[in-house]
């Protein structure tokens, strides 16, 4: 044997020895040599007290919760628009702005009615004068007339100037008070205390009768205006109670039905529900809110909430079989009042174990 035959041996069994070693190790990783426990139930140890604490599993039939989105709206909404064509000089508010009746809202340009204010002025003042000196030539006639110095034809003529005049002062004096409404009309002015909703024009475009510059609603008499499925529409009525949440503020309130569109939409098949909301502070038109809805039944196992335990991310309940406490992974869904739905895990009729509520 030549004095190499030994080494390459050593080598041999050296790596034999490795491998064999790793080989041990991932089949203990794996659990080759760990007794395994089928899944099941996991009995507890035996308590010799039967608790008195348990609830039965129960099936009944549950309202399919569902939820349709909106938007919270003011019942007195307007559009602010010129009453006459003019260029907008000046646009005082943006949308959120907050404005007081009488505020001025936007400006339109008064140089035209301002020169037919001048004009109307100036033909005021010579209607004045005109009708001065027909009532002094009247005055003076009358006199003359009463002096028989003047004929009656000439009294006449003179009187009906005088009223012709007077007359022409009252025209003169109307088209003034035209021109200064016109004049009036190039304020676009708030109508009550509200909340700039929309704005709709810019300095410099042109101003056109009923063409809206701005939207001003109140932040009273607020509803939830949501689209709803016609299928589901028809359970509502006219002043049902119903759950609106809001999820801005945080709160879950009731609302009555304040208005069911008998329309439905070809489009999207709904109809519009407009819910009045009560006085929520904070609450503020244009806020999103959820319209909280019962559309259909479906039968559901219920347990009182109280026996589900969390480990980690498991849910779990206590049975009790036989006098004796099992262990259950179960599965649950939504909560209806202080029971929850069990999708999977238990059968009706089965008895639970439940715990005292602990504080969150």
């Amino acid at each position: 044997m030549s004095p190499t035959e030994p080494k390459s041996i050593n080598k041999i069994v050296t790596i034999s020895a490795v491998v064999l070693a790793l080989i041990l190790l991932m089949l203990y990783m794996q659990g080759s040599f760990v007794s395994k426990v089928p899944p099941g139930l996991s009995p507890l140890a035996k308590d010799s007290n039967t608790p008195s604490n348990t609830a039965i599993v129960e099936k009944k039939q549950v309202d399919d919760i569902l939820a349709w989105p909106g938007t919270v709206r003011s019942r007195t909404v307007v559009n602010i628009a010129p009453k006459m064509t003019a260029r907008i000089i000046e646009i005082k508010v943006n949308a959120g702005d907050k404005v007081k009746k009488g505020d001025v809202i936007a400006r339109l340009d008064e140089r035209d009615i301002k020169a037919q204010e001048n004009a109307a002025l100036a033909a005021l003042a010579s209607a004045n004068a005109q009708a001065s000196r027909a009532q002094a030539d009247e005055q003076r006639t009358r006199s003359l007339y009463s002096k028989e110095a003047a004929t009656r034809e000439n009294f006449d003529a003179v009187v009906a100037r005088a009223k012709e005049a007077q007359a022409g002062v009252s025209q003169a004096t109307s088209a003034i008070t035209e021109v200064r409404t016109h004049l009036a009309d190039t304020l676009l002015l708030a109508p009550f205390d509200g909340i700039i909703a929309k704005r709709l024009k810019e300095p410099g475009d042109m101003g056109l009768p009923g063409v809206p510059v701005v939207t001003l609603q109140t932040p009273q008499g607020l509803r939830l205006e949501a689209d709803v499925p016609s299928t589901c529409a028809g359970r509502y009525s006219i002043g049902m109670d119903v759950k609106v949440r809001i999820d801005t503020l945080g709160l879950t309130v009731s609302a009555q039905i304040d208005e069911v569109s008998p329309e439905v939409d070809p489009q999207t098949r709904t109809q519009l529900i407009k819910i009045a909301l009560p006085a929520i502070e904070g609450l503020q038109p244009g806020y999103f809110g959820w319209l909280e809805q019962a559309c259909g039944q479906h039968e559901a196992l219920l347990i009182p909430a109280s026996a589900v335990q969390h480990i980690g991310q498991l849910e779990v309940v206590k049975v009790l079989s036989e006098g004796r406490q099992l262990m259950r992974h179960i599965r649950t869904g939504k909560t209806f009042g202080d029971q929850i739905e069990v999708i999977s895990g238990l059968h009706a009729g089965e008895t639970v174990i439940t715990h005292p509520q602990q504080a969150q």
